[in-house]
């Protein structure tokens, strides 16, 4: 399936980007070597292989310098690629382009790095049934792109924010003064579209907020061993449907055998916080 941004939730990060690197008078190598009429048509080519996540980014940031410019995306979001595939082309005023080139390379290089991430780890759990999510440890101000990236490849999107579900975690639970009286408390607040979802670090504190019936429970940083045990209750529980979340201690080590547990979705922060980046660079065509 083809993933989608709308434009308008892509066009201030990619304005701020832009302005951050023009500076106060623009870019001034550009302006001291090249013509003012000249053209350039030009590709962004992958140096390594991986997953496309980020097209219309570089669209956007290209017509953004020129609104004439010709943008033609070669790969869709979340299509797999190979090194030396050409995933966009462009051919727009010289100055313009070259402008654009690095907002543009910065952000389609990290959602491409995100989704090439986010499909290993996919691939890594298949045939288990478990669901491999982001968090919300992002990159401020680009959070919409970085979960479009996760999206792309083929991860699940957790909370966008902190106004679309409720997440208890133990820092409310501590204030609270108790996760089962955390999830009661939730429960009475909730409107009937919203999920709550709590956070427990032991066996003893998931048999507390089971009959509570929250509609998500995060096992954080439980051993195999636990995780299995949880999944028993859970699925021979009166209180369900219950989904369970493994969160902690992922990573490509050990997310497969997470998985064999039979939770339903793992989150892993490191899609979005320790991703590397991925080789896309812009060559004269």
């Amino acid at each position: 399936m083809t993933r989608t941004l709308p434009d308008l939730l892509i066009e201030p990060v990619v304005r701020m980007a832009l302005a951050e690197d023009l500076g106060r008078v623009g870019d001034v190598t550009a302006q001291a070597c090249i013509p003012e009429d000249a053209r350039f048509s030009a590709v962004f080519s992958a140096r390594e292989a991986g997953v496309m996540a980020g097209g219309a980014v570089v669209r956007i940031a290209i017509h953004a310098m020129d609104p004439s410019a010709t943008v033609t995306i070669k790969v869709a979001d979340g299509e797999a690629f190979e090194a030396g595939t050409v995933l966009v082309e462009a051919e727009a005023d010289a100055r313009a382009l070259l402008a654009a080139e690095r907002t543009a390379l910065n952000l389609l290089g990290r959602m491409c790095g995100i989704a090439t991430l986010t499909r290993t780890y996919v691939q890594a759990v298949a045939g288990t049934g478990a669901r491999i999510a982001d968090t919300r440890k992002t990159t401020p101000g680009l959070r919409a792109l970085e979960k479009h990236a996760v999206a792309c490849g083929g991860g699940l999107n957790h909370r966008f924010g902190l106004d679309d579900a409720i997440l208890i975690k133990d820092n409310h639970v501590a204030v609270c003064g108790g996760a089962g009286e955390a999830v009661r408390r939730a429960r009475d607040f909730a409107p009937h579209l919203m999920k709550v979802e709590v956070e427990v670090d032991s066996l003893a504190q998931l048999d507390e907020v089971l009959p509570e019936r929250p509609d998500v429970v995060m096992l954080d940083n439980f051993s195999l061993a636990d995780l299995e045990e949880a999944v028993r209750r859970v699925k021979g529980s009166a209180f369900g449907p219950v989904v369970l979340e493994a969160s902690g201690g992922v990573n490509l080590t050990t997310v497969a055998a997470i998985a064999a547990t039979g939770v339903d979705v793992i989150s892993v922060g490191a899609l979005t916080h320790s991703v590397p980046q991925l080789d896309v660079g812009l060559d004269a065509n």
